[in-house]
């Protein structure tokens, strides 16, 4: 796109104010939609390639090839939406009237329309993203990699292993603040361009409501599930401070976030040996069922698309397996952070991470792949309707088929486990569900708070790693391991703040995903308890969960989740009735604690 047509662009929407321009008709409205659709179409095809590429072969090049192509892309869609802008209190169409809002909403990060703008601000996100991939820092006297740091959090009980780990990745996000601060403001500008307040407005608008109304939601939902947090936090702490001492993790207060198993300690299931119940134990461990059964990772993916199979879906394309890329290769820098593609908005769907073979992964590969099958169900809509009905659909749909992959009844359906154990692992399993799920709400959460206050100017540059942990204490009673240096950029050691991921959508993922299971048990007739129900091979299910995922964005989301669970708004209840039994055990064990932080 010219910078020249930008600028008559915008010069064309200001002359459209005055009183001497005819109000566009219906019919002009359509029309500029169905040329928006066609124009980003073209752009999309090429950015998706150009982001794919520098993706699995970052060099130079490619990073620069990325830029071009977003900076491209980016300046198109900074002309459409202000174009879009003339057609205000026009009387289209329903779908055109949809079509024209969502444009408004289309990028994630808006370039203000002036020249240059777009170039400066795809050069800085492919940067910031490529700083996160490439990082590496010294440990032990090796240079390790974000994955290798990732198996010390993991694995390592010796905590001056884990602060070293812990430290060593976060401080590699320092040469980022710089550069983050450069992004926001740009952003900022285009945001405004299009009448919002900041890009963080943008972002709340993405969920058919208005902005402030969205933030009280997240709000509402939080009080929904935060007791049972608190609970399992207490029960946490209690058994850290036993295994450590109270000179490394007291027995009130916040947590240490490096002790937690995971290097932003969203998820907790790694530390499940040193929290796991006294009084019973789990008789299977999914990481050593997947070595025995000489799973590699291939196979990992082979068996969640077979999962897909058996709700009705069709195959994966010959393509997915030709293209995808399942390992770390050995020869190149790539980004392994998980993530599903859909490179021509039809049929060429591929994932991107590098697998372990591991019950982490296994659920990862359920999850990505549920991406995919989305993208596939509504590839029919048109162009500004291939999208999950909001984005924390987009992120529940696989995550709803891995809480039937991570149920003993699925690994003995699919001949991973003998037998499904009986009632008195009910606890156990429970208890390392909730190590991931609840333990990352208020992470969830959170991310997008700390972004909201970047936006607003509420948080300066100053103050970015200061409110960050003020958040993370606030919600998730967290603190680091020592004191941070005064240039920390701690929110740029996770992947979705360079990266410019919205966050929010996890969070509502979270809840979203247990009311679509619930749903989906009551669907299949399922009588026992909610956390052992599989919908492995129930096709009639798939199918109405299929009408559901071909809806993509064409109509606000309370309608289509209405459609496969016939509720119109989200709701927490169906995670607490999930892990009640769970809830009421660490009550009981939390008697005597002094709980709270």
């Amino acid at each position: 796109m010219k910078l020249k047509l930008m600028a008559a662009a915008a010069a064309a929407v200001l002359a459209c104010a005055g009183p001497a321009m005819a109000q566009p008709t219906p019919a002009e409205a359509k029309a500029f939609v169905d040329s928006a659709e066609a124009q980003l179409d073209k752009a999309n095809a090429f950015a998706n390639r150009a982001q794919w590429v520098r993706a699995n072969f970052i060099t130079e090049d490619t990073q620069w090839l990325e830029a071009k192509a977003n900076a491209e892309q980016n300046g198109l869609l900074a002309r459409l939406a202000v174009e879009a802008a003339k057609f205000n209190g026009v009387a289209a169409d329903a779908v055109t009237a949809r079509k024209l809002k969502l444009l408004k909403l289309y990028a994630v990060a808006p370039a203000p329309n002036r020249p240059g703008a777009a170039e400066e601000l795809a050069g800085l996100l492919t940067r910031l993203d490529s700083t996160y991939s490439t990082g590496k820092f010294a440990y032990k006297g090796k240079t390790i990699t974000l994955n290798d740091a990732e198996d010390v959090l993991a694995q390592s009980r010796d905590p001056a292993e884990l602060k070293a780990a812990w430290e060593g990745w976060h401080d590699t996000a320092r040469v980022m603040k710089p550069d983050y601060a450069k992004f926001a403001a740009l952003s900022n500008d285009g945001a405004r361009g299009l009448g919002f307040k900041d890009t963080g407005a943008l972002w709340r608008s993405n969920y058919d409501m208005d902005p402030d109304a969205f933030a009280a939601e997240t709000d509402r939902l939080w009080k929904q599930v935060e007791p049972f947090y608190r609970n399992l936090h207490c029960y946490v702490r209690a058994r850290l401070s036993e295994k450590y001492g109270e000179a490394v993790q007291p027995k009130t207060g916040p947590i240490r976030a490096d002790l937690l198993g995971n290097m932003w300690a969203q998820q907790w299931g790694n530390i499940y040996d040193v929290v796991a119940p006294k009084t019973a134990a789990s008789s299977y461990d999914l990481d050593k069922l997947l070595l025995e059964k000489g799973y590699d990772p291939q196979r990992m993916v082979k068996t969640g698309e077979a999962f897909y199979s058996s709700l009705g879906y069709a195959p994966l394309p010959e393509t997915f397996w030709a293209r995808s890329l399942i390992t770390r290769p050995a020869d190149r820098e790539v980004v392994c952070h998980a993530s599903a593609w859909n490179l021509d908005d039809k049929d060429d769907i591929r994932i991107k991470m590098c697998t372990k073979v591991n019950a982490d992964d296994f659920r990862t590969v359920h999850h990505e792949l549920g991406h995919n099958y989305y993208q596939r169900a509504y590839q029919n809509q048109p162009t500004l309707f291939r999208n999950g009905a909001n984005d924390g659909f987009h992120e529940a749909i696989g995550d709803f088929a891995a809480l039937s992959a991570s149920t003993p009844t699925y690994l003995n359906q699919i001949g991973l486990l003998g037998a499904v154990p009986g009632a008195e692992e009910d606890i156990p399993f429970l208890l390392k569900m909730a190590l991931d799920k609840i333990a990352f709400l208020p992470f969830g959460l959170l991310v997008d708070r700390w972004r909201w206050g970047v936006f607003s100017g509420e948080t300066t540059v100053d103050e970015y790693n200061a409110d960050w942990w003020a958040l993370r204490l606030k919600y998730q009673g967290l603190k680091p391991p020592g004191d941070r240096p005064a240039d920390a950029f701690d929110p740029g050691a996770k992947y979705h703040v360079p990266g410019n991921t919205p966050y929010t959508r996890y969070f509502l993922a979270h809840i979203y995903q247990f009311q679509f299971h619930r749903a989906a048990c009551q669907q299949a007739g399922w009588k026992g308890p909610l956390h052992r129900c599989s919908v492995y091979g129930q096709k009639a299910v798939g199918e109405k969960f299929n009408r559901m995922m071909e809806l993509g964005m064409s109509q606000p989301w309370p309608q289509t989740l209405a459609v496969f669970s016939g509720e119109t708004r989200t709701d927490a209840s169906a995670v607490t009735a999930y892990f009640k039994p769970l809830d009421a055990w660490l009550t009981q064990q939390n008697k005597g604690q002094q709980c709270g932080w």
